[in-house]
């Protein structure tokens, strides 16, 4: 579970750096595709663990 909040916090900063480097003009598209890859890449991971934390439930 610490894992998984760690994850959330990497996300979140992602985004904030995502955006500012959209809004100030400053980062390459380059740059910026590999942020938002990495941040799906946590976004993967972060589904996988919180799904492994809530069991199955058939109704």
């Amino acid at each position: 579970m610490r894992r998984l909040e760690i994850l959330r916090v990497e996300h979140r900063d992602l985004d904030s750096a995502i955006s500012a480097l959209v809004d100030s003009g400053a980062g390459d598209q380059m740059q910026v595709a590999r942020l938002k890859k990495r941040k799906l890449r946590l976004r993967d991971e972060m589904t996988l663990l919180e799904d492994a934390l809530v069991p199955d439930i058939i109704a």
